[in-house]
């Protein structure tokens, strides 16, 4: 293997599947719900953004249902 290649003469080219990895939404959470996991995330040394989508995950893979009410 060369110990230095020249890339000034490549051509980039977008990835076609970066559009279906992730999808950018707007969501209004509550400030505590914020801090909460800015809190943890820190601890944890990842964005906290990754850590909601993560979480969030985790909740789809274990088909986890929300218990409203009573």
């Amino acid at each position: 293997m060369r110990t230095e290649y020249d890339f000034s003469k490549m051509k980039g080219r977008k990835n076609p599947y970066a559009q279906k990895l992730k999808k950018q939404v707007t969501i209004r959470l509550g400030n505590d719900i914020i801090d909460y996991f800015k809190s943890m995330a820190r601890s944890m040394g990842v964005p906290y953004q990754q850590l909601i989508n993560l979480y969030l995950r985790d909740c789809v893979v274990s088909h986890r249902t929300l218990r409203w009410g009573a």
